[in-house]
């Protein structure tokens, strides 16, 4: 219970691999507010540690409020995990704006937004961790997918950004690089690659499989693990890094 007295904010904390990391620390023994855009979703996980709140990461006005009621309810945010995000793939020639904007908005710009917001209270404190949940596409392109590329690269940027900005600061930035993780967004994904390319739901999870470098796809609690030790004192002077899961060397 080495996080006990410690509030951590979860976003896209309902589902996947956000829920699994808001379990973990809650089990370490910080209280944690989990937060989506789907209060419902929220409302059927919580538990006396788990504390469902409704915001959207793409609207600034949404998260200010959430963070600061989060931060009345609970005390300063001393951990914050930047998980929401979208995955969707759409070609150069296929984007248009508004696909564009939806990608970068929700995965960097509201990255952003959580961590500005978590800042204003977890800098009045002597202790703080950040994660941001970056990709593999962070760290290398992925076919089909430029613009969520870009999102996870500019996510990565700015966790390293801060990470210098507070360097002299009890806090530590770390971004966690997953590869393909069994989520319901990897069902979509398969489902989504099996229309467009005539291929099966199953032929297309394989697909997706085979990009892990070990051809195993991935389970949460491998990611809610590596969260946890960044929480935990054994990574204090871990900062700035990029932890990449995905069964070896990318």
């Amino acid at each position: 219970m080495h996080l006990a007295g410690k509030h951590a904010v979860v976003t896209g904390g309902g589902t996947g691999i956000g829920l699994a990391i808001a379990r973990g620390l809650a089990e370490d023994g910080a209280t944690v507010t989990i937060t989506g855009r789907r209060i419902e979703v929220l409302e059927e996980v919580a538990t006396p540690g788990l504390h469902p709140l409704a915001m959207d990461v793409t609207n600034e006005d949404s998260v200010v409020s959430g963070f600061a009621e989060a931060t009345a309810a609970h005390g300063p945010v001393q951990i914050v995990v930047a998980n929401a995000g979208l995955a969707e793939g759409r070609t150069l020639a296929k984007m248009d704006m508004a696909f564009w904007r939806k990608i970068l908005a929700t995965n960097l710009d509201g990255a952003f937004l959580t961590l500005r917001e978590a800042m204003k209270t977890m800098s009045t404190t002597e202790w703080g961790r950040v994660i941001t949940m970056a990709s593999i596409a962070g760290v290398r392109g992925l076919r089909g997918a430029p613009a969520y590329t870009a999102s996870k690269h500019g996510l990565i940027g700015l966790t390293r950004g801060l990470s210098e900005d507070y360097i002299a600061a009890p806090y530590t930035f770390n971004a966690i690089c997953p590869g393909y993780v069994e989520t319901p967004i990897v069902t979509r994904n398969s489902a989504d690659i099996a229309a467009k390319t005539g291929m099966s739901e199953d032929e297309a999870r394989q697909l997706l499989v085979k990009s892990n470098r070990h051809r195993t796809m991935l389970e949460v609690d491998e990611i809610a693990g590596a969260a946890r030790w960044l929480c935990s004192d054994a990574a204090r002077s871990v900062n700035g890094q990029c932890i990449e899961i995905a069964g070896g060397q990318m």
